[in-house]
């Protein structure tokens, strides 16, 4: 939880808040058809390096919405989603969805394409990325051989999300569960990076978070949260990309790299700073422009 404040909205009652969204219950079950559902809306805060930015970033959470929305359409032969409907209070119309309500899978399945990020940094440690074995001689943004799982323990607000092994996510879930969270993972991440690399964007990588409907027996992994989106993918322009080097990104990478320059004078120990206006612009700019670029669609302000 966040202490970020949170919207009353009538009908619905509220349950928690993570770093970005809130959810919320409704208050009369009858109007979803006796419907296990849940309201799930995108704000415009970011989070980075597990802080929640005391700045906001206009229209995200439209942006974010919108893109998961299209990706769920475009990814629905893979698996199921949670999606219900966008039949919501005018006061959030645009930054959220019904869906239905899921028990969590506690693991963040992610899969990378190319070497980037925490992966680099375990890779040039270790040789491998959460146990899985990578070939040596890699360079900062190669592409892999093949895209591999490497799952995350989800932390609580303001503490780290923890690499795992597969060998982990099988003590937690079952090497059942686990062998389907991974194969679905690879499955959707492949279609994603395949539709992307078509519209001039490499998916590096990026995180899906899968549930089981509350109903007694449903067993059935259904696919939730935001997906492909800027806050929880690396996104590249093919046409700027080159191994060897940090990539310019299309995702909330240039808010990090602002947080560990100089310019914004942050240890990472405290609270982080405001973000100044020129970030704030040049972040939305790169939301929008993923935005169009994958969706073909122009970005309705």
């Amino acid at each position: 939880m966040n202490n970020s404040p949170y919207e009353s909205i009538r009908g619905w009652t509220h349950l928690a808040s993570g770093k970005v969204r809130d959810l919320y219950a409704p208050a009369d079950l009858s109007a979803h058809l006796g419907r296990d559902a849940i309201l799930i809306v995108a704000s415009d805060r970011i989070s980075a390096f597990d802080h929640v930015l005391p700045t906001v970033i206009p229209e995200k959470g439209k942006i974010l919405t919108a893109m998961t929305l299209w990706w769920f359409k475009q990814l629905a032969d893979v698996t199921e989603n949670h999606f219900v409907s966008v039949d919501v209070p005018k006061a959030v119309e645009g930054r959220a969805m019904i869906a239905d309500r899921l028990q969590m899978v506690p693991v963040e399945c992610v899969v990378r394409g190319y070497l980037a990020g925490s992966g680099l940094a375990e890779y040039r440690e270790t040789g491998s990325v959460c146990g899985v074995k990578l070939p040596d001689g890699l360079i900062e943004g190669d592409q892999l051989p093949e895209p591999i799982f490497t799952p995350a323990a989800k932390a609580r607000i303001g503490e780290h999300d923890e690499n795992i092994s597969f060998s982990e996510v099988e003590e937690r879930v079952g090497k059942e569960t686990a062998r389907q969270l991974r194969d679905i993972s690879i499955d959707l991440y492949t279609k994603a990076r395949d539709i992307a690399a078509e519209r001039g964007i490499i998916l590096a990588d990026t995180k899906f978070e899968f549930g089981n409907r509350m109903q007694p027996g449903e067993t059935d992994l259904v696919l939730g949260d935001e997906i492909l989106t800027p806050d929880s993918s690396r996104f590249w322009e093919i046409s700027t990309y080159k191994p060897g080097q940090s990539q310019p990104s299309l995702d909330k990478q240039y808010i990090r790299d602002w947080l560990t320059s100089p310019a914004s004078g942050w240890d990472k120990v405290g609270p982080p700073p405001e973000l100044p206006a020129d970030v704030v612009a040049k972040t939305q700019e790169r939301y929008i422009f993923a935005f169009e670029r994958l969706t073909g669609q122009t970005w309705k302000h």
